[in-house]
């Protein structure tokens, strides 16, 4: 059905009919999908001179892994829809991802850059396990053996794993999951849509016991509620204990829409808290200069500890493809190729 209440913002943003779909199973309630055919799925990141990738491929808008402190909320409302519980519950899946990606690989215009994923939404939020873009998505990739990393939350990037080991033995492949905490009750209503962090930290471990490098992204730590050093300390040696390659601590950051979800949630469950995190904010989205150094320090001098090397900010641990006489893939030292936003 043509998704007529959507407004002229949608359709020239996507320039075809969009179907709506609910799906009657209990991970799915409350959750709809909007099926768009795009034109394009290969993206030029605004400013990419700032940062330490280029170029995106998101399959997905919208993320119902509804942690409060997406960046990416604000996205929604470019295409009318609500930035807190609609970011959360209204989908946009672009179903025909992979056929496009691979059109634009062949195109003569194109050089083989690096393409970075999950670095707006989740590619691997719940949506994924019905629609099934990635597996034709890495395919596409490996198949024009494209260097690509991916960041993510989600658990089900292991039913991809044999595609991850074809893909990364033909070209440079890197994997990053982010955990921030371990915290369970901060985790269950700060990401209450998100595998558990322990479950997070066995995807680590499955990758790197099946030759794929992993670096963790420790993001966000939460002001007042998750950088207590006592919580540093756990975080970082259950990171090391789940084979993790590289670090990589990020403090929360409330870029507009995410903040006034954050700010609300902040209301509701730790109102003591709120006036702390106005003062530390005033200035705007990120937290003050000398409170990222501090737990970058901490951070890094725990990896350190626990035998595991600090990663900058964008790092992302590749996998090298084999040398010409066979030789098995090998790790190689971090480059930018992955914004740490999730």
């Amino acid at each position: 059905m043509r998704w007529d209440n959507l407004g002229e913002s949608r359709a020239a943003l996507f320039g075809t009919d969009v179907v709506s779909r609910t799906v009657d199973t209990p991970e799915f309630r409350g959750i709809t999908f909007h099926e768009v055919r795009a034109r394009s799925i290969v993206n030029r990141v605004p400013g990419a001179s700032r940062m330490p990738f280029e170029w995106t491929v998101n399959p997905y808008r919208g993320c119902s892994h509804a942690c409060v402190y997406c960046f990416a909320r604000k996205t929604h409302s470019y295409l009318d829809l609500d930035t807190g519980l609609g970011f959360d519950s209204q989908i946009v899946v672009k179903v025909n991802a992979a056929e496009l990606l691979r059109r634009e690989l062949a195109a003569p215009r194109w050089r083989g850059e690096h393409i970075a994923m999950g670095t707006n939404v989740d590619c691997y939020q719940r949506a994924e396990g019905r629609y099934r873009l990635l597996p034709g998505i890495i395919a596409a990739l490996r198949d024009h053996a494209n260097p690509f990393s991916i960041l993510t939350k989600g658990t089900l990037i292991l039913r991809d794993l044999e595609l991850l080991r074809q893909a990364a033995a033909v070209t440079e492949v890197g994997v990053s999951v982010s955990v921030g905490f371990l915290d369970g009750e901060l985790w269950r209503t700060v990401e209450p849509g998100t595998p558990a962090p322990e479950r997070r930290l066995d995807v680590v471990r499955t990758l790197t016991a099946h030759g794929i490098p992993c670096g963790v992204l420790m993001a966000p730590v939460i002001p007042f509620l998750g950088d207590a050093p006592e919580q540093l300390r756990a975080t970082v040696r259950a990171i090391a204990r789940a084979g993790a390659d590289s670090v990589t601590p990020l403090v929360l950051h409330l870029r507009p829409g995410a903040r006034e979800w954050f700010m609300a949630w902040l209301g509701h469950h730790h109102p003591q808290l709120v006036r702390r995190y106005e003062r530390m904010y005033g200035d705007g989205a990120y937290a003050p200069t000398w409170y990222q150094r501090t737990i970058t320090r901490q951070v890094h001098e725990l990896a350190t500890e626990y035998g595991i090397g600090p990663a900058r900010p964008g790092d992302a641990r590749r996998i090298r493809p084999p040398a010409a006489d066979g030789a098995a893939p090998r790790a190689v030292p971090p480059e930018p190729t992955q914004l740490t936003l999730l």
